[in-house]
């Protein structure tokens, strides 16, 4: 989508454009209106202007300075020269300028829009040919990148490898940084609004934003741009200088700049400090590793120096919501799909709750915890998740579900969505329908007169039966079933709880409190004061 700039002394002339041009019907994403040359500046400074359109007669600065500016600071930029007067100097100044268009005012409407069209349509045949060269590049490169890629990844994860071996590699793929040499990192992780692309355009888009860092960055220092092992760009940046803070401030923030202008989206870089390489390599990714985990991704670009941002002043907080009983393989075990859809919206309402403090690996956890419930419940039916179609569980091949919280809870409903469906077409042929209504009994009314006899009065079976058919078809005695879905209560109310032993004791059903702790040290090896302490 494109963006335009216009620029007027007389802000009638800008703001009359920009109430009556079809802008949405042009692919024009956003209008900014300047009321000088300066202001105009400012604004291109901070947004990713494809189009400028500016009126020649401006105090201060005119529009052919304003022009000259940008053709020496955005060279890309189309620009487009309004005047109300049509005089030949004008014009061929403009010329020598190259600017896109010249129009005379009062604006005609059509006219306008036959010049604005032709700039666009002259950035997209630019962007098509860097698209076509950035391909050509990126195939040319792809089997030595590979190479680099491994070199990178064995370095980062702290492969041991001797000094000799690293320079000879280094040497062998042609990459300027040298052993010893002081160096520094940035990760680079793209923003949300890349998280819809396939995973070919993602790597293709990760290939040009590591061109651009190199570009932005190869005057000042050595640059081994690579893609790291935890789903984001890492460039290793070495040079016999250290610069001030504020250079490498404003050279990360042109890299930022460079990205959103030719790639339309946003980028989040994380600095490590200064380090020797190789020898403190991995110690310095994992550490800026987790400052980019813990500031996690976003649609904003962001600079973060790590030193700024020490690991004790991180607020990190748990997500009780996972473990608050029921769990989700409880509510799955008993097929209560809606619950167990409400017990996942309940999660991540958590997530957007608390989002200021939602890391990259609060993500993972609940990834993880999800995943596990889903992989008991399917190995229950005896069954492997390749034999449910649908179900994706690999990260390897599917990493874009930890991008955002949004994308996870998708990925979760939509996989509970085809383990219903699954367990659905099963539950014909076997007695799961009462196994779910009684563990239902059993973990709603726990704190009540809960047993055997009593769960049998309920559905109307004799107690020996039921037992043996649950037994036959969980593994599981429903003796055992009730202790044990009432020992995790215990568990979750000592540790979240202030309540006394007594009253977890009543709470769960039991008459006395020495009993309980009995089979609380039977089923966890220590009593509820040990575990509580």
């Amino acid at each position: 989508m494109i963006e335009i700039l216009l620029v007027d002394d007389e802000s009638y002339v800008t703001e009359s454009l920009k109430k009556t041009i079809p802008w949405e019907a042009l692919n024009v994403r956003a209008v900014y209106t300047a009321a000088s040359a300066m202001e105009a500046v400012a604004i291109m400074e901070n947004q990713s202007i494809d189009i400028l359109v500016t009126d020649i007669r401006m105090p201060e600065m005119d529009g052919l300075a304003l022009v000259r500016l940008v053709s020496e600071r955005w060279p890309d930029m189309r620009r487009i020269l309004l005047t109300g007067y049509s005089d030949f100097e004008y014009a061929k100044k403009a010329i020598q300028l190259q600017v896109s268009d010249y129009i005379l005012k009062p604006v005609d409407d059509d006219e306008f829009m036959r010049s604005i069209l032709g700039a666009i349509e002259s950035l997209k045949d630019e962007w098509e040919e860097a698209d076509r060269y950035h391909r050509l590049l990126y195939d040319m490169k792809s089997d030595h990148s590979v190479l680099k890629e491994n070199l990178m990844n064995d370095l980062l994860l702290g492969r041991q490898l001797s000094s000799r071996t690293i320079g000879d590699k280094l040497r062998q793929y042609a990459l300027p940084i040298s052993l010893d040499a002081p160096s520094f990192l940035m990760l680079i992780q793209l923003g949300s609004h890349f998280a819809d692309y396939d995973p070919q355009s993602v790597r293709l888009i990760e290939f040009a934003v590591g061109n651009i860092a190199e570009e932005v960055l190869g005057a000042s220092f050595k640059v081994w741009p690579s893609k790291a092992p935890h789903d984001c760009l890492v460039l290793l940046i070495s040079g016999e200088i250290r610069p001030l803070r504020a250079e490498m401030e404003k050279l990360a923030r042109e890299v930022g700049l460079q990205v959103r202008t030719h790639l339309k989206g946003d980028i989040s870089i994380v600095v490590s400090p200064w380090f020797e390489f190789p020898s403190k390599l991995s110690a310095a990714y994992r550490s800026a590793l987790g400052a980019l985990l813990q500031h996690g991704r976003t649609n904003e670009a962001s600079i973060l120096f790590q030193e700024d941002y020490p690991e004790s002043r991180y607020s990190v907080k748990s997500i009780e919501a996972l473990y608050k009983p029921p769990t989700l393989i409880h509510l799955l075990e008993s097929k209560q799909w809606t619950a167990a859809e409400e017990k996942i919206g309940e999660v991540f309402g958590y997530l957007e709750a608390e989002k200021a403090f939602i890391t990259m690996e609060h993500l993972y956890e609940v990834y993880l915890c999800i995943t596990n419930a889903y992989l008991y419940l399917v190995h229950k039916q005896g069954l492997l998740i390749h034999q449910i179609e649908g179900l994706e569980f690999d990260l390897m091949l599917n990493q874009s579900v930890l991008q955002s919280p949004e994308r996870l809870r998708k990925w979760a409903l939509l996989s509970l969505e085809k383990l219903k469906q699954e367990m659905s077409e099963s539950d014909r042929y076997t007695k799961s329908h009462m196994i779910k209504q009684v563990q239902e009994l059993v973990t709603q009314d726990i704190g009540l007169d809960i047993s055997v006899k009593t769960i049998a009065d309920k559905v109307y079976l004799h107690p020996v039966y039921l037992s043996k058919i649950y037994k036959s078809e969980t593994g599981e005695s429903l003796g055992d079933f009730i202790i044990r879905i009432r020992m995790e209560k215990a568990l979750y109310l000592l540790k979240h709880s202030n309540k006394k032993i007594y009253e977890i004791t009543s709470e769960l059903g039991y008459q006395n409190p020495q009993y309980f702790s009995k089979m609380f040290k039977k089923h966890y090896g220590m009593t509820p004061n040990e575990y509580r302490d």
